[in-house]
């Protein structure tokens, strides 16, 4: 397995592009200003020393180097050995609401940025427990399996948005039932549970059948509902409008409360309204915090060799040829016509 040890370190790549096109700026300049001060082919005539593709070199090696050194920063390794670790925890399945409804702002920013602000702020909270995602709408999927690295669980999260599932709707039985096989087959002594976070609207399937088939296989179920009973209109991306019925009118998207509640009851756990405080976020950890932890099995790797000296390597490699090359031309080399096919006098 290949990582960075300080994956951090990456984002002074952003250096890279901006010098490039710093450069290629002052190049352009420079040209300019050549031209402005007389004929180039008389300006080249009196410069003949002067090397046109050699900067050009020179910035290349230099800017090669400098990508080298980040990486070497960034201290990529390489996983050798696999080791399995028991921990103290529980498993947790976040199944998210990411129908178009969630896009409606009566929390802000919206309700599904509020429930991913939620969510991360859950997962920093987490040490050794195991985390999987599904995401539903009209459908439901597993977004990432249960696991225990954090960091990717945060980065799936990011990137979720309702254009992932293209039927809408509101399947939440679908979305439990897939949290429940994302469990596996095997029995556990750790606790288990789903945090489903959604509005409640447009109600497809048998939600409250799914979480009572949950409770029996000892998982809970803890709702967490987003939005206003009074509701709100859903913006359509990218425009000021927002969306419409076919009969014109503008669609206002209201949290069904009762519904929420009524499937909390039968998965065994609790509701809990999101609004804009951290409110529901402690309830709901204050809920997990009283689950019993007991042994989690999790593969790891745990040796790992250091690969940055053959960036290091190579990036000082490049700063020594860049050290040789000069911006004028040699003069001795510009004296030797190896292609000259003019025949020597004898």
């Amino acid at each position: 397995m290949f990582r960075f040890a300080h994956v951090e370190m990456l984002w002074l790549l952003a250096v890279v592009p901006v010098a490039i096109a710093a450069y290629i700026w002052h190049t352009r300049r420079k040209r300019r200003q050549l031209k402005e001060f007389g004929d180039e082919e008389l300006m080249r005539e009196l410069m003949p020393n002067a090397s046109r593709v050699k900067p050009t070199v020179k910035f290349s090696l230099l800017m090669t180097a400098l990508t080298l050194l980040i990486f070497a920063a960034a201290q990529p390794q390489y996983g050798t050995k696999e080791q399995t670790i028991k921990r103290q925890g529980i498993e947790v399945m976040f199944a998210l609401d990411i129908s178009n409804s969630m896009l409606a702002e009566d929390v802000a920013p919206n309700r599904l940025d509020r429930a991913k602000q939620m969510l991360s702020k859950l997962i920093d909270k987490m040490d050794d427990d195991k985390v999987g995602l599904v995401v539903f709408a009209g459908d439901a999927f597993v977004q990432l399996p249960i696991t225990a690295d954090y960091v990717s669980a945060k980065m799936f999260l990011q990137g979720i948005q309702p254009d992932l599932i293209k039927t809408q709707g509101t399947a939440i039985g679908s979305a439990i039932t897939t949290c429940v096989r994302s469990f596996g087959d095997t029995e556990s002594e750790a606790s288990r549970v789903i945090i489903l976070i959604t509005d409640g609207e447009n109600h497809e399937d048998d939600a409250k059948q799914a979480a009572s088939q949950a409770k029996e296989k000892g998982i809970e179920v803890i709702v967490v509902g987003i939005g206003k009973p009074e509701g709100s209109p859903i913006p359509v991306p990218g425009t000021n409008n927002f969306m419409k019925d076919r009969q014109g009118n503008v669609v206002v998207s209201k949290l069904n409360e009762e519904m929420c509640k009524e499937i909390a009851i039968a998965g065994g756990g609790m509701y809990v309204r999101c609004d804009n405080t951290n409110t529901a976020m402690r309830a709901v950890q204050k809920e997990i915090d009283t689950l019993a932890k007991s042994e989690i099995e999790t593969k790891v790797f745990t040796d790992y060799n250091e690969q940055y000296q053959s960036f290091v390597l190579i990036a000082l490699l490049l700063l020594v040829i860049d050290f040789f090359i000069f911006n004028r031309k040699n003069k001795r080399l510009s004296r030797m016509k190896l292609f000259d096919s003019k025949p020597q006098k004898s």
